[in-house]
């Protein structure tokens, strides 16, 4: 089946673009605004509104492929692509990829992902969010034409043997907004829970560590009290931005005696512990989570590693996974360029036995939500982010939903 046309249309993200170096620099807030000159090139503001690029495949029996070009919050910093807005990039995509598109077959997914993931213009790959979007706009096109979910074609081209879907858990984000939020996801009874954005020293984590312990205990005792069924028991996921290696200076001891305490705190519910150390540089980063992950394991502690920062491609996620710095690594989907290196990444950590987190960003769309959900349950992915945005409602809706529709199909098949 081939395309006929190609629509492009600009769309809106479920967050905003930050200009994290203006925010780093001592951006002020005033409400939801920053207040400041933004730093990074393409920012008008240091907080500007999400935008997306909507990827229409006509085919020739007028089905239509949908994907997302959607970039993270934090654009254009830590070597990431620029800023990526829709006035600039839907001329580009109009005149340097619509000729190579018409008349292609789409009958399968992969080799079109993989090519497009790999092309260049004039030298230069295509911009992260351009291969996300089209690569997304690939799979939802065969999955139309060959009339089954996107997960089952992820499945059939990526030889994965198991027949049964199953759920996969499903982790909420909170954002500034940490306790309104928990009692939502209480409600909800979502599996992990809270992110919680402990991204201060001073205003959420402590200078001993002390505001942390206790929101972990304050998030511990709201879950019990006002849990609907005393079975309900998420997995407490904090993500801390390396704030924990600044409070300790690094010192490996320091920091495993404080999670230790954490983990007493958190009981009975697991713990896990997003970026304690951010070093500065890969390798660094590497060294320190490996060694954090290899004591707690050594001590029988049920505290979890995950890995973030600086964990971005597949080729990231590869090396990380190799020195089991972590015992989960966030695989953040729009990062990743081309829907495919989701894929690999996924099955890359099952097979070496680390977990595997389906993550992404609150400023994506819909559209790529609910494609990277399919191929979180087709990848057996330990965990998939509620997305887009930061309130919790709208992000765990777009993805529950899909994964139970997709499961439900499936199953009846």
């Amino acid at each position: 089946m081939k395309i006929k046309d190609v629509i492009l249309s600009k769309s809106y993200t479920g967050f905003f673009f930050d200009d994290q170096k203006a925010i780093k620099n001592g951006a002020v807030n005033d409400g939801f605004f920053y207040v400041g000159t933004p730093i990074i090139e393409g920012f008008q503001s240091i907080r500007q509104r999400g935008e997306a690029i909507s990827v229409q495949l006509v085919l020739e029996n007028d089905e239509v492929g949908i994907g997302d070009c959607a970039a993270v919050q934090y654009s254009g910093t830590g070597g990431r692509d620029p800023l990526f807005l829709a006035d600039y990039y839907i001329p580009y995509i109009e005149e340097n990829i619509v000729p190579l598109l018409i008349g292609l077959e789409v009958n399968e997914f992969r080799p079109l992902a993989e090519k497009f993931d790999k092309i260049s213009i004039n030298g230069k790959k295509l911009h992260t969010a351009i291969r996300y979007g089209l690569t997304q706009a690939f799979l939802s096109a065969v999955a139309k034409n060959s009339r089954v979910t996107m997960a089952e074609v992820i499945r059939k081209e990526y030889n994965i043997n198991e027949k049964v879907y199953e759920k996969v858990p499903v982790f909420t984000q909170s954002g500034d907004d940490r306790y309104d939020n928990v009692d939502k996801m209480i409600i909800k009874e979502a599996d992990v829970l809270p992110h919680a954005l402990i991204n201060n020293v001073d205003k959420k984590l402590g200078r001993h560590g002390e505001l942390l312990k206790d929101y972990i205990n304050w998030l511990r005792n709201r879950i019990i009290k006002h849990r609907s069924r005393e079975d309900y028991n998420p997995v407490l996921h904090i993500d801390v931005y390396g704030t924990i290696g600044i409070v300790f200076n690094n010192d490996v001891d320091k920091i495993i005696d404080y999670l230790l305490v954490l983990e007493n705190t958190a009981s009975p519910f697991k713990l896990r512990i997003e970026g304690p150390i951010d070093a500065g540089n890969k390798e660094d980063t590497i060294e320190y989570l490996a060694i954090l992950t290899r004591i707690l394991d050594e001590r029988k502690s049920t505290v979890e590693i995950v890995a973030d920062e600086w964990c971005n491609t597949l080729e990231d996620v590869i090396d990380f996974a190799d020195r089991k710095a972590g015992h989960m690594l966030q695989i953040k989907t729009p990062d990743l360029g081309g829907i495919n290196n989701i894929c690999e990444a996924i099955l890359y950590c099952n097979k070496v036995g680390v977990g595997s987190y389906c993550g992404g960003t609150c400023n994506e769309t819909n559209i790529s939500a609910e494609v990277t959900t399919n191929i979180a349950i087709a990848c057996m992915a330990n965990q998939c982010l509620a997305k887009p945005g930061m309130g919790v409602d709208a992000g765990y809706m777009i993805v529950k939903n899909e994964m139970n529709r997709v499961l439900a199909i499936t199953k009846k098949r």
